[in-house]
């Protein structure tokens, strides 16, 4: 199973403009195109029906979408099935034997600094978990007494569930997080430099009311939390 994140663009050459500035390699222009910093792999597409998620990638879902179908709505596309788990975050689960050949690096090399996979804000945690596991991600760190579970697919794909009232701060969901180990301020300075709209200054965080951490968007609306931790 390969695993890539997908995010929309009303206009593919502003996002390409986006992403470049962050110092995301284009892997592949047109037909997917397709950026990455190393360890996010994302297919930016033009298509007005497309929406912000993630695509799963092997040569049969039959049997997966048959017992997903048991506790969600699966919805049979032409190469293969969509869903949503309860954030509201669309899967795509795509048949085919052509299956993307990248790797993730060692590190990501993009400006937003250490890339920590996607975060998802829910009121139906237990139901996201659930789509989750039969999707064959398992529990990689957190729990529920922390407000958050952290999980993980065979391509090292993460995902993580975050319960009500833990973020206090705008949330779109799905979010691709940075964590850069108290070290991102100069991150946000970077940030500042490259002319890269900021949707959200936060100062929760901080005793002294100092911005270290950041919320930005890309033009298609996909949040990015670039965080202190």
């Amino acid at each position: 199973m390969r695993s890539i994140i997908q995010t929309p663009a009303n206009d593919l050459k502003s996002s390409l403009e986006f992403y470049t500035k962050l110092n995301f390699n284009v892997i592949s222009e047109k037909s997917p195109t397709i950026v990455s910093d190393g360890k996010a792999f994302l297919e930016i597409t033009a298509d007005k029906f497309t929406r912000a998620g993630i695509k799963l990638l092997r040569p049969n879902w039959e049997k997966i979408a048959a017992e997903l179908q048991a506790i969600t709505s699966v919805v049979k596309i032409e190469n293969g099935y969509l869903l949503s788990e309860s954030s509201g975050m669309w899967i795509y689960l795509i048949e085919t034997s052509d299956i993307y050949d990248f790797k993730p690096e060692e590190a990501s090399t993009s400006v937003l600094g250490s890339y920590a996979g996607i975060s998802l804000e829910t009121v139906g945690v237990d139901l996201s978990l659930k789509i989750l596991s039969i999707l064959e991600f398992k529990q990689v760190g957190g729990d529920a007494n922390q407000g958050w579970i952290t999980m993980q697919n065979e391509d090292a794909l993460g995902i993580t569930v975050m319960m009500p009232n833990m973020c206090p701060h705008l949330f779109t969901n799905p979010s691709l997080t940075y964590f850069n180990g108290g070290k991102n301020e100069p991150v946000i300075q970077n940030i500042r430099d490259l002319n890269i709209p900021i949707t959200e200054e936060i100062t929760h965080f901080n005793k002294e009311g100092i911005v270290d951490n950041v919320i930005i968007k890309d033009p298609g609306g996909f949040g990015f939390f670039i965080f202190n931790d």
